[in-house]
């Protein structure tokens, strides 16, 4: 992964939107391809961007997926800025802070897939945020594809369904390979509803049929992380929904997800997201 570093508890981030003259983005809606629409998806793109390219979502609205494929820029994601270089993908919970920008004397190329609020994958409780090396090629291909035949195509229906399930079913090798171990399903189906409880690795591991050292392994291998560091991320994706969709008090929100503190909550939830609960909360509300 990029080289990292935990975003400043202290930086201001409002919502922002800029492209630039010497960005190009090349960009599929769902007003423009009905497939799109029928799977939930907002839109689709691939860019050539440059300084001042920035976009900073305080809320982001639906699970996001982003490819870098060439040169340079950095993203907020997990709590953290990283520098994202060719070869790297990434996948945003919905309703999480979420920001990336381009880079003095750098040119960036990207692809991206956007989902609605209506999406499953934009559904709390998605096993994410993800980073990691995957090879974004062949998504910018499909999307080049799509937009090809969108816009200077036919626009057959049966031809766009075609790039549309080809897109989908790549994101899907690179967000859903804890899918394919049983254990872990079997440890996160539990979690997921029961945030609240005081979960410790050995539960989970008698869940798993395996010891704490070998779930530790396993979950390292498909998410980057321990099975403890992927309850505080589910954790703090709950109440970064319940902030954003309910007037639920703070440390009600903190109970619901876990934490008997209060201020442990805010702690926590400042470090990954880079505000407090009650800064985040007034700014997706405005």
């Amino acid at each position: 992964m990029g080289k990292c570093a935990m975003a400043s508890e202290h930086e201001q981030l409002s919502e922002t939107h800029i492209v630039g003259d010497d960005t190009q983005q090349w960009i599929v809606r769902a007003d423009d391809c009905t497939a799109l629409e029928q799977r939930h998806i907002s839109h689709v793109g691939f860019g050539d961007a440059a300084v001042p390219y920035r976009i900073v979502r305080t809320r982001l609205s639906g699970a996001y997926i982003h490819g870098s494929l060439g040169g340079e820029g950095r993203m907020l994601l997990d709590g953290r800025w990283c520098t994202m270089r060719g070869g790297m993908m990434s996948f945003a919970p919905a309703h999480g802070l979420h920001a990336f920008h381009a880079v003095p004397e750098k040119r960036w190329q990207y692809c991206w897939l956007r989902y609605l609020p209506s999406a499953p994958r934009s559904v709390v409780g998605t096993i994410a945020p993800i980073m990691q090396h995957f090879d974004p090629e062949p998504m910018k291909h499909a999307i080049l594809g799509l937009y090809s035949e969108v816009f200077h195509g036919e626009g057959d229906p049966a031809s766009c369904v075609m790039w549309v399930d080809t897109i989908e079913r790549y994101i899907s090798r690179f967000a859903d390979p804890w899918r394919r171990d049983a254990r872990i399903v079997a440890v996160f189906d539990a979690v997921i509803p029961t945030l609240e409880r005081h979960w410790t690795i050995e539960e989970m591991a008698e869940i798993a049929h395996v010891s704490t050292e070998h779930l530790r392994r396993i979950s390292r291998k498909v998410f980057g992380r321990s099975p403890m560091q992927q309850l505080t991320q589910l954790r703090m994706q709950h109440a970064t929904h319940l902030l954003a969709t309910s007037d639920l008090p703070i440390e009600e929100i903190a109970e619901r997800v876990g934490y008997s503190s209060p201020f442990a909550f805010s702690k926590t939830f400042k470090r990954m997201n880079g505000v407090s609960p009650s800064h985040f909360r007034l700014h997706s509300r405005a």
